[in-house]
């Protein structure tokens, strides 16, 4: 991938570690690293992502014989939302966390809770290439991520026959005339869990990165100005849209991932057509099967992705993509070996592993073999292919900025904002961040 392309002129370890990464910290004495991140187990108590940061565990004790890792799974809202927040302001942080990048994380290496892994970590920040960069502030490095993709639409391929749907949506048009035929045929288009708020939110995001100019939405990141009329657009898009009734009923009390009638399990349950999400679900989806090779298998067959379709108009190129990736940050009290630790699971190894249990795509370029599944090589294809890979909005922008968008956002699902309430109080936030 281009966006995630290496050039390294540091030496490496075999498995693609720093070479002097898993020389192992501080030496022979006892050490315990909490480490929190968010692959929970799911209705089955089946969870490939959880059980595969148990292994990875594993085997990094298996060669420290003198390192503890203490693994503590949390749900994704409340990790990013609550737990990850009060946990640095009180000082009793865990050691490795969860680190989605961009402005969240800078505003929490300005506050001074982030390891600087710049020097440490070296020769892993060249081998990983241009996917860093999000998790870097003015040339520091603060993170490391271990997967990064575009989002699109997951849907059912068996409800689109049913439906009389021949062909994946290009454009928006054609998007609303295949909710029409769904909801002729008696199913729901697609599912959202609005409830949690940023998948929801998720939809806007799409809305302004075709109607925004791609200068328009990078200086929104720093200077924090929304005075472009592309942003309100992007809510009057959103509110035509919601007039279709795409969504499920209820859409507003829906939650994201977790139970059977939250968004994802409406779509692995075949109750909804599709679901706007990234290309983590694959793994959140197996979650509702009972777990078994057949199960999984079955659900892969009746199981696709398009990318998101373009708009008419608006100044944003047609082929960018709305993503992000997920990653991990050491405390800046850590020990020293939380960034060993860091190295070895973004080591080609454990990244060529990552993809292969868990369906994910790593950035380590090394491990791209390991992609074997053809929906994952779509969704590889179209990030490498796009004219450019936007940032999440909310991370983009910080947690205060993100989150009153991602409140007016919300309003505007709920019935109780507007195109305008967005931009407003987008504005607002910004005049006291």
């Amino acid at each position: 991938m281009a966006l995630l392309a290496a050039c390294s002129s540091t030496e490496a370890g075999e498995d693609g570690s720093s070479a002097d990464a898993t020389d192992g910290g501080s030496g022979d004495a006892p050490v315990t690293l909490t480490w929190w991140h968010n692959g929970v187990a799911g209705d089955t108590g089946e969870n490939s992502l959880g059980d595969y940061w148990d292994t990875v565990a594993a085997d990094y004790m298996a060669d420290h014989p003198n390192v503890t890792i203490e693994i503590e799974q949390i749900q994704n809202e409340d990790l990013q939302r609550t737990r990850i927040p009060t946990a640095l302001q009180s000082g009793d942080a865990p050691d490795l966390f969860q680190q989605w990048g961009g402005g969240e994380m800078a505003a929490q290496a300005e506050a001074g809770y982030l390891m600087d892994l710049s020097d440490t970590l070296s020769a892993d920040i060249d081998r990983l290439g241009g996917g860093v960069a999000p998790w870097q502030v003015e040339g520091v490095t603060y993170g490391l991520p271990f997967q990064f993709a575009v989002e699109g639409i997951w849907y059912r391929p068996s409800l689109f026959e049913e439906a009389g749907i021949t062909e994946e949506p290009t454009t928006m048009a054609e998007l609303g005339d295949a909710v029409e035929k769904l909801k002729d045929a008696g199913i729901v288009p697609i599912a959202v869990g609005a409830s949690d708020g940023w998948p929801a939110a998720h939809w806007w995001y799409n809305f302004a990165l075709r109607s925004c100019a791609q200068d328009v939405v990078a200086s929104a990141g720093t200077g924090l100005d929304f005075s472009d009329p592309c942003w309100l657009d992007a809510g009057t898009q959103l509110e035509d849209f919601l007039g279709t009734e795409p969504f499920q009923p209820q859409f507003t009390s829906t939650v994201a991932q977790t139970g059977a009638t939250s968004s994802a399990g409406m779509v692995a349950n075949g109750k909804a057509a599709m679901e706007l999400m990234g290309q983590w679900n694959y793994f959140v989806y197996e979650g509702f099967t009972d777990g078994s090779d057949e199960a999984i298998a079955a659900l892969h067959d009746d199981l696709d992705w398009f990318p998101m379709p373009a708009t008419d108009g608006g100044s944003g190129d047609p082929s960018a993509a709305m993503g992000g990736g997920d990653g991990f940050s050491c405390y800046v009290d850590a020990p020293a070996e939380c960034a060993d630790f860091l190295a070895y699971i973004v080591s080609d190894d454990v990244q060529r592993g990552y993809a292969e249990a868990v369906g994910g795509l790593p950035v380590a370029p090394a491990a791209a073999d390991a992609v074997t599944d053809p929906v994952l090589q779509e969704i590889a294809q179209t990030t490498s292919s796009a004219a450019y890979v936007q940032l999440w909005m909310d991370t983009l922008l910080g947690p205060n900025v993100g989150g009153a968008m991602n409140d007016g956002i919300v309003n505007i699902f709920n019935g109780t904002g507007d195109a305008q309430g967005v931009v407003d109080m987008m504005t607002a936030a910004a005049a006291t961040s």
